[in-house]
């Protein structure tokens, strides 16, 4: 795995398959090959007040990593990221008692996944409860590991088919970690961060994916 950004592209007045559609078209042109379908999904559990100071913890799981389970844990002052195998999701419900998931909050992104060059594009329609919330563009470059040495490549690939939308500045999950080596759970936390915003949000609703196209 390489570097990873992830950015939300403006649906301005259009529904979310007829931004999908636009960006399908731009990332064709650019001579990407369609590859497969991806998903990322996120659902927020927390601690029952008998355990005193609330916890959160978030549990993701990424289809580019099928066998692992991704969960943060938010103490209030820190997140402290654990990636794990299946069976963490099997110790969640058995610990039931002491964290109870937070009803209407689960969060996915999901749609096509294209090929090109050293590129690897998501384009992810994002649902939190079922109701639509947005686009989140995913862009992997693969060969490097270490965001600095390929920003500036990476940041004018995503400008020349997202336009004015591309990113003209790392994302703030980066910005501190630069010269780190990237691995998945950073991934995994760019999308979380993505994906509280959208919780938050109530701009967009369900009707706006029923329009005609």
């Amino acid at each position: 795995m390489g570097v990873t950004v992830l950015t939300q592209f403006p649906i301005e007045k259009l529904s979310g398959p007829q931004t999908i559609e636009i960006l399908n078209k731009r990332i064709m042109a650019l001579g990407a090959v369609p590859s497969a379908q991806f998903l990322v999904d996120c659902e927020t559990y927390v601690s029952v007040p008998t355990l005193g100071h609330q916890r959160t913890v978030h549990v993701l799981h990424n289809s580019e990593q099928p066998a692992t389970v991704f969960s943060l844990l938010d103490t209030g002052t820190k997140i402290i990221p654990l990636a794990t195998d299946g069976l963490f999701d099997l110790l969640m419900m058995k610990m039931s008692s002491f964290y109870q998931s937070k009803k209407q909050t689960k969060a996915e992104s999901k749609g096509p996944r294209y090929e090109i060059g050293d590129f690897c594009v998501k384009l992810g329609t994002v649902t939190v409860s079922a109701n639509f919330k947005g686009i989140l563009v995913e862009v992997e470059y693969k060969p490097c590991v270490v965001p600095a040495m390929c920003w500036e490549l990476m940041m004018e690939f995503m400008q020349g088919f997202l336009g004015s939308a591309g990113p003209t500045a790392p994302p703030s999950f980066l910005q501190n970690r630069m010269q780190d080596i990237y691995s998945p759970i950073d991934t995994i936390q760019q999308y979380l961060e993505h994906f509280t915003h959208f919780r938050k949000s109530t701009i967009a609703t369900p009707n706006m994916m029923m329009r005609p196209q």
